[in-house]
């Protein structure tokens, strides 16, 4: 997460990135069965002064159907973090995702090597 405020100290920063990538493990792939944490769907998080959290995101494949409902599941499971009081999903496809960005959990569960 990238700290883009003089709100939070170094410290408190790096804990609300974790309390933030905590959320958005609670958030599965409903094809994949896997969060888009593991499975690296996530580049970026930006938490402003205004308490806008934009994730910058990528999916598996491009027009993927469940594009609207991971997006939904993102926003909900940041409602539970204080300091975000708004929360914008941006789909990028740069780089391209492909399953060198998956962690090792991801890739075992899905039987990838």
């Amino acid at each position: 997460m990238e700290n883009k405020n003089k709100l939070w100290n170094t410290e408190e920063a790096a804990e609300i990135h974790e309390r933030i990538s905590a959320a958005l493990e609670q958030v599965i792939d409903p094809e994949l069965g896997i969060d888009i944490v593991n499975l690296g769907l996530i580049y970026h998080v930006y938490l402003y002064e205004t308490g806008l959290c934009v994730v910058e995101m990528t999916l598996t494949t491009m027009g993927c159907p469940l594009a609207d409902v991971i997006t939904n599941d993102i926003i909900e499971a940041l409602k539970v973090i204080p300091e975000v009081r708004a929360s914008e999903v941006k789909l990028v496809w740069y780089p391209a995702w492909d399953t060198s960005k998956m962690s090792r959990y991801a890739r075992i569960a899905l039987g990838i090597r």
